[in-house]
């Protein structure tokens, strides 16, 4: 089975939604296929709000981290580099469309629709049986040395 995105660059990552590190976090694994980066994921009984449905929280969690990752494959793509950008959350918007149930797994597929040199916008929808349960648009920055989250991967 091929290497997620964050199992290739950034293995000893401990954030809590994408660090493969972090044996309590959710641990998501994005895939890059074509223009879009996709992730699965299946929720377990301590990420529900109530019975069947996945916290609100996590949904946000899961869009965060993997429309980061997307933002960052998609610069380091475009700038032909190998080193993957430090990239942070500017702004997130998610629209929680109907209850994302927690008994099957999730899709996550995420798009740059914009970018600069850097900066990406990242348009993500969660599906559940191939059913729209929340999107996101989001800003994704790559920072500088001196900012606390400058290579964290």
């Amino acid at each position: 089975m091929p290497q997620s995105l964050q199992e290739r660059l950034a293995p000893r990552n401990h954030c809590f939604g994408c660090g493969p590190a972090n044996d309590k976090g959710l641990r998501i694994q994005s895939f890059e296929q074509g223009d879009e980066v996709v992730c699965e994921w299946s929720a377990e009984p301590h990420h529900e709000a109530f019975p069947g449905t996945v916290n609100g929280g996590i949904v946000g969690a899961l869009f965060d981290c993997h429309s980061n990752w997307t933002a960052a494959w998609h610069l380091m793509q475009k700038s032909g580099s190998s080193e993957l950008p430090s990239t942070v959350t500017a702004e997130f918007h998610v629209k929680l469309r109907r209850p994302t149930s927690s008994k099957r797994p999730l899709r996550i597929v995420a798009k740059v629709v914009e970018s600069t040199s850097d900066r990406a916008t990242v348009e993500a929808t969660m599906t559940s049986d191939g059913v729209v349960t929340a999107t996101c648009r989001g800003v994704f920055v790559a920072i500088q040395e001196g900012h606390p989250a400058y290579h964290r991967w």
